[in-house]
């Protein structure tokens, strides 16, 4: 929440004493309208000396009851900002503010008791697709196991066999998506960091869409990378599975190439600062580009097939940024797409 820098706290601090201060004034003009029409004896000299004493006095109770005033406003400006909110708020004897701050003690607690509850609402919605996704792979791997074994006597027909196990295959895709999208809030208590090679998991994620590479009839240009990198090899694994599906889907013809690259994007083997995943496939407009990694947009691609549902690259950008790793994508319509996984990282310096 921001603080409204126009504030004039001798302003603001008049405006609220504009009562008593305007009183004090008129009850000291009045009686010098008085000593005034009754002057004798010097009476009137006395009374400006005694007034100009009272002047004083009340000028250096003003000031003091000013610096508690801005005093109070620091403290309650400070309270405004993110970083210093949750603090106490400032002593008071008046009674108004004393009920304004009950008020607000009433509604923090409220507030935290639904933050409370919402929170368990989403544990246990989390639990559940957990629950949910580990017993639906169950009939999944039977499925997919039962096709195979048809497969091999021949009781059905070879490509309907094969065509039912990539839609086998997609359903578990779209499974693990559901589940990792709902760990999403707490990703960073799942998070197991370790020094992986780039090019191992990359190997795992071909192994796994072996069955989609070998129905969709492309070619596979895969280059050896062999970067080193600190992260957590589940989730990192998924965003590369995902990049890597997508690939898959939006390329009917021509090849998908995986290589690492230096910072100009020029193919290494050895400590890449990306690892590129690049596609011959219908690529993507220059107006949608920006927005591809926004939760739910589809673009003109989306729109045409019908396929997509504008979550997987969003949850690839959520994942990268908090592994603290980055991703980009560069595309060209009809051309083919490249999406740039950030792995250098760097090394950490320590004081002994």
């Amino acid at each position: 929440m921001r603080v409204d820098k126009r504030i004039c706290v001798p302003a603001a601090y008049l405006r609220e004493r504009i009562v008593p201060v305007s009183f004090c004034v008129m009850e000291a003009l009045v009686f010098m309208m008085i000593a005034a029409l009754y002057d004798y004896e010097g009476v009137l000299s006395n009374m400006t000396y005694a007034l100009g004493l009272v002047i004083f006095f009340g000028c250096c109770c003003l000031l003091w009851d000013y610096g508690k005033y801005r005093g109070k406003y620091r403290i309650l400006t400070k309270l405004l900002s993110a970083e210093e909110r949750g603090g106490d708020l400032p002593q008071t004897v008046s009674g108004m503010e004393q009920a304004y701050q009950r008020i607000i003690a009433v509604q923090e607690t409220e507030k935290k008791a639904l933050i409370t509850q919402l929170d368990e609402k989403q544990r246990s919605m989390a639990d559940y697709y957990t629950m949910w996704t580990h017993q639906i792979k169950i009939p999944l791997a039977a499925m997919d196991l039962l096709l195979q074994n048809d497969w091999e006597d021949e009781k059905w027909d070879r490509q309907t066999v094969k065509r039912l196990r990539e839609e086998v295959f997609k359903t578990g895709q779209y499974v693990d998506m559901a589940l990792h999208y709902a760990r999403m809030e707490s990703i960073s208590s799942d998070f197991s960091f370790a020094e992986l090679d780039a090019g191992d998991l990359v190997k795992k994620a071909l192994k796994k869409y072996w069955i989609l590479f070998s129905g969709a009839g492309l070619a596979l240009h895969l280059e050896e990378c062999h970067s080193k990198v600190v992260t957590d090899g589940k989730w990192l694994s998924f965003v590369i599975e995902q990049v890597l599906s997508n690939a898959l889907k939006y390329t009917k013809e021509g090849a998908v190439s995986i290589y690492g690259a230096d910072a100009s994007g020029q193919p290494v083997t050895q400590n890449g600062y990306y690892l590129i995943i690049e596609d011959t496939g219908i690529g993507i407009d220059k107006s949608d580009l920006p927005r591809i990694f926004e939760r739910g947009f589809t673009g003109c691609n989306g729109r045409m097939g019908q396929k997509s549902t504008g979550i997987g690259l969003y949850l690839c950008r959520q994942i990268m940024d908090r592994l603290g790793l980055s991703i980009r994508a560069e595309s060209e319509r009809g051309v083919g797409t490249k999406v740039f996984l950030g792995i250098r990282q760097e090394p950490i310096l320590t004081k002994m």
